[in-house]
């Protein structure tokens, strides 16, 4: 590092998705330029510890004080957000050898080659995590899309949130992972491992019972060490994960329904055939477990396994189809040939084996293996597990002949998971864990331990400068914020801690959503009491900018309900049946994060008018599925659905009757009194001078939306902002300036339009 050119700045949690966790920071251009460096140069960061990292231009309206990194970059530094941070250029050089250690998974399939080409260009310190994603800068696309794509087939999904640790580096400081860098494992692992994809599900605090080394009550926990697992050098060996304690039945929680269905399954076909031979029938032990993916599917199969007495032969649906054919072939026969009688063959993810989208000819191996361990009553059973049950090959599912579905966990299930993941650690008194959990609908087990281990992390941090060592209530809410459930993945919505509150005016439509949508979520069980459905949803329209979707996030945020916003580009697909297939998987992970509030912004350009579309009946078929989803056999239980639309009268009727979106509200323009509460919500942080009246520059906004009162207040900063970069206070010349810059943007005969069809559907 020099000692020159030296900028303190204060730490701040970047929120643009696509530098996460790539080593990349972002500076005002002109810290820069403080700095003397341009973007894509290296920058030296140091906090409670020193790393490097990738500088690139933050938007010319970001803080000039700020450095925006991501939550790893945040770590590697040992800082917190709104911490003070010393930044200073690097003497960068190309790493010659840089040595890492991660989970035995990625160690036993990801080669060098590939490693170090998700590597390729980030700036590495010696202690530093760093994860798999590439950089995507300059011309090496083509080399990023063809790593995407081998970390795909070998890892799934789970390779972008896998987080590796540099043990080695040289130069142990401001290295830059280049073509010719010596990238290695500090342990290798031989063969294949293969680990659990489900967390067990414990049943609470039991005294003198310890925390299994798979579940993840710390980091060195969810880390096994490849030299605890046995040698697998011939990849004939049957596969073993004597790492992975097996929950005694009796502490299984969250799954106990689910839990039993399958232990009687096994226990009668086992242990008292002799029954069904009295009754005159039999059955064959093929079992096809379902479930969200980290609901404690394959732990459930172990517990039970082991509680009717027995063995377990266990295999990975998704390691086997990484493999070479002959090789997985080999491995499949090994796992069936170390059977045990009675025994259990425990395949995790079987839609990676046998897909439904094409038939394969390790699918149909495996289908005629599953077939002939079958035929033997009474000797062995074949349990699959899968997340994704239409992935299933329909041939195989015919042949797996019961079916176990283990569900969401629910508030009471959540509240047992986060007493065992909080049972080695202190707990302030006034945490209350059942609230905890009744903030995280939609959290599998594993949600819940990550979201444990990130509330420890910021107490060991406050810890560390003297501060109180118990889990507080803020740990809890910072850790909710930053991990999201797995079950919305790429769909849900920040709500930034949005709430009613928060909204300025409005208040008769407040109170319409607050019974429509509220209370469906919040008391179902009166809606259960008085003998009535509750209402299944509600279409919000009127002219564009008045608040329709802002208000929508203000609901979720009351209610801590799981928010999906869906994308007509999503769901629209030119062939035939996918748009269906689609609509029917949004509503299925609606159902197993409930409670969930699914919003469908523009909802006319979704679910127009049948008949008269000219997509060769792309929509036609969207909206029938969307119809059979509200009122379909599936009930929708604790699913509410808001679509909101400036053009009402465009919507597919249908949609609009009672049992579907039976109520329609009309958000009008704010009144004077409503932009006077906009102005003032949006000008909470900043410094008006005394002579800015806003209920009087309220009254002169005529037309303007809600969104135009929000652009008003904005250009006003920025119009003291053009005068001096120094300014700290706002004045009413500033706010003049500002009305002639940003102009009403609803048109009368739109408003005119839409309040007579308001009162025609009261009326």
């Amino acid at each position: 590092m020099t000692d020159t050119g030296t900028l303190t700045l204060t730490a701040t949690r970047a929120r643009a998705a696509l530098d996460a966790r790539r080593g990349i920071v972002r500076l005002h251009p002109e810290a820069l330029t403080a700095l003397g460096l341009r973007p894509g140069d290296a920058v030296g960061i140091t906090g409670r510890r020193t790393t490097a990292a990738i500088a690139l231009e933050a938007d010319r309206y970001a803080s000039r004080r700020a450095l925006y990194a991501d939550d790893l970059t945040l770590g590697n530094i040992g800082a917190r957000d709104g911490d003070p941070v010393r930044l200073a250029p690097v003497d960068l050089a190309a790493a010659d050898r840089v040595v890492l250690s991660g989970p035995a998974t990625a160690v036993a399939v990801i080669d060098p080659d590939t490693l170090r080409l998700a590597l390729l260009s980030k700036v590495v310190c010696e202690g530093d995590d760093v994860s798999l994603l590439p950089i995507e800068l300059g011309s090496a696309r083509d080399a990023v899309t063809a790593t995407r794509r081998t970390l795909n087939n070998t890892l799934g999904m789970g390779w972008t949130t896998m987080v590796l640790n540099v043990v080695e580096s040289n130069p142990p400081r401001g290295a830059m992972i280049t073509s010719d860098t010596r990238v290695e494992w500090q342990h290798e692992i031989r063969g294949s491992v293969d680990l659990p994809a489900d967390l067990p599900l414990p049943a609470g605090r039991a005294a003198g019972t310890r925390m299994p080394a798979s579940y993840g009550g710390n980091a060195s926990a969810s880390r096994p060490r490849p030299e605890s697992r046995a040698p697998l050098a011939d990849s004939r060996a049957p596969e073993a994960v004597p790492g992975v304690a097996t929950i005694p039945y009796d502490e299984l929680a969250g799954a106990k329904i689910p839990a039993e269905e399958l232990r009687e399954l096994l226990d009668l076909g086992f242990n008292h055939r002799e029954v069904l031979k009295v009754v005159g029938t039999d059955m064959a032990l093929g079992v096809l477990v379902s479930g969200p993916s980290g609901a404690g599917k394959a732990t459930i199969v172990r517990s039970v396994a082991e509680a009717v007495g027995a063995g377990v032969s266990e295999i990975s649906g998704s390691d086997l189809a990484a493999l070479e054919a002959n090789a997985a072939a080999d491995r499949l026969r090994s796992a069936v040939a170390a059977l045990t009688v009675p025994g259990v063959l425990l395949v995790r993810g079987v839609e990676h084996l046998a897909p439904a989208a094409r038939r394969t000819p390790l699918g149909t191996m495996f289908s005629r293996l599953v077939e002939e361990i079958l035929a033997e009553p009474g000797e062995h059973a074949v349990v699959c597990t899968t997340a994704q049950v239409e992935d299933v090959d329909a041939g195989l599912r015919s042949r797996l002949e019961h079916e176990v579905v283990v569900p969401m966990p629910d508030s009471e299930a959540r509240r047992d998971l986060l007493v065992y993941f909080t049972r080695s650690m202190k707990v302030a008194e006034d945490v209350k864990l059942e609230s905890v959990a009744h903030r995280a609908p939609g959290y599998v087990a594993s949600d819940l331990a990550v979201m444990v281990r990130e509330a420890g992390v910021r107490a060991a941090l406050r810890a560390k400068e003297g501060g109180a060592t118990a889990l507080q209530n803020t740990d809890f809410d910072g850790a909710l914020e930053s991990v999201r459930p797995t079950s919305l993945a790429g769909d849900s919505v920040e709500l930034g801690g949005l709430t009613l509150a928060d909204v300025g005016g409005m208040e008769a439509l407040k109170q319409t959503l607050t019974e429509t949508v509220l209370w469906p979520l919040t008391y179902p069980d009166a809606f259960t009491r008085l003998g009535i459905e509750a209402p299944r949803g509600i279409l919000l329209y009127g002219p564009p900018g008045c608040g329709k979707t802002y208000i929508v996030r203000a609901v979720a945020g009351e209610g801590h309900a799981n928010v999906m916003s869906v994308k007509g580009s999503e769901l629209l697909n030119k062939w035939v049946g996918e748009s269906e297939k689609n609509v029917r998987e949004l509503f299925r992970r609606a159902r197993q994060a409930s409670p969930t509030l699914m919003f469908f912004d523009e909802l006319d350009a979704l679910a127009p008018v049948r008949g008269g579309g000219t997509d060769g009946g792309t929509a036609d078929r969207v909206v029938a599925a969307l119809l059979t989803e509200l009122d379909g056999a599936e009930a929708l239980r604790d699913v509410v659905v808001v679509g909101a639309t400036n053009r009402p009268d465009m919507i597919d009727p249908a949609l609009l009757r009672p049992g579907r979106l039976e109520r329609l509200v009309y958000v009008p323009p704010p009144d004077a009194h409503g932009r006077a509460d906009i102005l003032r919500a949006n000008a909470k942080n900043v410094p008006f001078a005394d002579d800015v009246d806003l209920d009087a520059v309220a009254d002169e906004l005529w037309l303007y939306s809600a969104a135009d009162c929000a652009a008003l207040v904005r250009e006003a900063a920025l119009t003291a902002m053009r005068e001096s970069l120094d300014a700290s206070i706002v004045t009413a010349s500033h706010v003049e300036q500002a009305m002639e810059r940003v102009r009403p943007s609803l048109d009368p005969e739109q408003l005119e339009y839409l309040e007579n069809y308001a009162q025609t559907r009261e009326g």
